[in-house]
């Protein structure tokens, strides 16, 4: 019989880390997650896709991130120990969720998602609940564990205490990529005091809150999230990058469909082409084999395609500029008049793409989607919602940004 993974290592494993020193690892059932083939896999996906094209520093996988994850949750939970409202039971439900969070990300992940209507939540939840290595090893610590992991992860276990701790707006997962993303791009806006909002973090009855005098700690942290969000991952070059990108899977899927002879058939992608992609399919593909194929296509007969790779694996990247659909809708029109006379296709070589972000919100009322605030706690004890109480934060909660419209087009 398979021993359970719910004791403690016989001497503590440790992983050295760029952002937070030292990852530790102290309990059975993490260091076997670790070990299993589906978490490996994500050593060979990005974490931030395309950024690399912008920031060469930026080839650090979800591997990485979802060991900080793991690491700040269990920081948080060291906090929480004998604290009311948290109950200990649920430490090694809290640490697998952290590690597993992201463990359904493909190659490429968001545009893989779009152009193949996938979606990586969905994947995590078959991995966690299907026939792998990930689902035995939870499944050891008691048959409903993966089930409970699952549910966590989709914000739909019944304690939102635990969920929360993973997914907020001052949760574990941004507090890791936030810091990971700035130190693996090389820019100066991702940085917070983490040690001193770990050390001000309460458990209440259903989500986490903060000591009122962590305050300016959780308003530098919203701003590092506003600077991060509009400084690297909107990066303009970063999105023409994806848009190039996209555009190779649409071309080899629409080829696909026309009966088009690849001269080297992308069988890892067949099931996807029709919309029937099994998980062990998902889990046979991550970038290293997705660039297999964007090379190999350079010499395709398709010029679309074959050009579109060349552009990827060179780096001869689309040109932008902004763009008001409200006030420039005839020259959008123009231009793909222009496009097809110069026998461009307009679907493949002028894109419009936009970003717009949201860096803090509160609850509203009636509306479909529950955005849980920030809470502080006041010195009498009461909750109180963090716009309410910083005139930083209140300046931008509950605010789009104004979405940036960018015509991406193929320049000679």
């Amino acid at each position: 019989m398979t021993k359970p993974y719910y004791g403690q290592l016989e001497e503590e494993k440790v992983f050295k880390d760029p952002v937070h020193r030292y990852i530790h690892v102290r309990d059975e059932l993490i260091w076997a997650l670790i070990g299993t083939k589906e978490f490996q896999r994500l050593r060979r996906v990005r974490q931030l896709g395309t950024t690399y094209m912008t920031f060469h520093g930026a080839e650090h996988t979800r591997f990485n991130h979802s060991l900080g994850v793991y690491e700040i949750t269990r920081r948080i939970l060291d906090v929480f120990h004998g604290r009311p409202h948290w109950n200990g039971e649920e430490r090694l439900l809290a640490l697998s969720a952290a590690l597993l969070h992201d463990v359904g990300h493909g190659p490429f992940s968001h545009s893989f998602e779009k152009v193949f209507d996938t979606d990586h939540e969905e994947w995590t939840r078959q991995i966690i609940l299907g026939d792998t290595e990930v689902h035995d090893v939870l499944a050891n610590v008691s048959p409903d564990f993966p089930q409970a992991v699952a549910d966590v992860i989709e914000k739909t276990y019944s304690n939102k205490l635990v969920t929360s701790i993973i997914s907020s707006q001052i949760d574990a997962d941004r507090m890791d990529y936030l810091q990971r993303d700035a130190y693996y791009t090389g820019v100066s806006y991702g940085h917070f005091d983490m040690e001193r909002i770990l050390r001000v973090m309460r458990p209440m009855e259903d989500q986490v809150a903060i000591k009122q005098s962590g305050m300016h700690a959780v308003e530098d942290y919203i701003m590092s999230r506003y600077q991060m969000y509009w400084q690297v991952y909107f990066h303009p070059v970063t999105r023409s990058g994806e848009v190039i990108l996209t555009k190779i899977f649409m071309r080899a899927k629409e080829l696909y469909e026309q009966g088009y002879a690849f001269k080297h058939e992308p069988k890892h992608f067949y099931s996807f082409f029709n919309g029937k992609g099994s998980l062990d399919d998902y889990l046979r593909l991550d970038e290293a084999i997705t660039l297999y194929y964007f090379q190999i296509w350079q010499e395709e007969e398709d010029r679309i395609l074959s050009d579109l790779c060349v552009r990827f694996c060179n780096r001869k990247l689309f040109k932008y500029v902004e763009f008001n659909p409200n006030l420039q809708m005839n020259d959008w029109l123009v231009l793909q008049d222009l496009f097809r006379k110069a026998d461009l296709n307009p679907d493949y070589y002028l894109v419009v793409d936009s970003s717009s972000d949201l860096p803090y919100d509160f609850y509203r009322p009636g509306e479909e989607e529950e955005r849980l605030p920030i809470h502080l706690i006041m010195p009498n004890g009461k909750l109180r919602e963090l716009s309410r109480q910083s005139d930083v934060v209140e300046a931008i909660s509950g605010k789009n940004e104004p979405i940036i419209n960018s015509i991406f087009r193929l320049i000679a």
